[in-house]
């Protein structure tokens, strides 16, 4: 059952951590240089990790508990990874090598909110299907 709306959730939470990566810069150092995600291998690694997952996710479909449990676990990853950026930003010395925060710190965020959607609708999924349980 792919054509539930998770599946749409999950695979934007996917194209958000493996594709806009590439698009949005993490950020500026003091020469004027874009830094990606690619050239901070902690962050390049996470967000594939994040992307991998939520692609296993989708396909966890007939395993709805699972595919909650490894939402969450999504969830945690880029909390983490939120962490990892507020960290960086903020204990670098002096404005030294992070000029410019990039939008690309704040897409462990964006892919949070879908990732929570999609567990919404998984929850909703499994609550509907104890319901007819109860009455069989």
């Amino acid at each position: 059952m792919l054509q539930r709306i998770q599946t749409v959730y999950l695979l934007i939470a996917a194209i958000i951590a493996a594709g806009l990566i590439f698009v949005f810069p993490l950020w500026e150092n003091n020469a004027g240089e874009s830094v990606y995600a690619i050239d901070v291998l902690i962050a390049f690694g996470m967000y594939i990790a994040s992307a991998a997952i939520s692609l296993v996710s989708i396909f966890m479909f007939k395993n709805r508990k699972l595919q909650f449990v490894l939402g969450r676990l999504n969830i945690i990853l880029n909390l983490f990874l939120l962490g990892v950026f507020v960290y960086w930003s903020l204990t670098l010395p002096g404005e030294m090598d992070i000029s410019e925060k990039g939008i690309g710190m704040f897409l462990p965020i964006i892919s949070i909110v879908f990732i929570v959607l999609a567990n919404k609708a998984i929850k909703k999924d499994e609550d509907l299907v104890k319901s007819v349980d109860r009455l069989r």
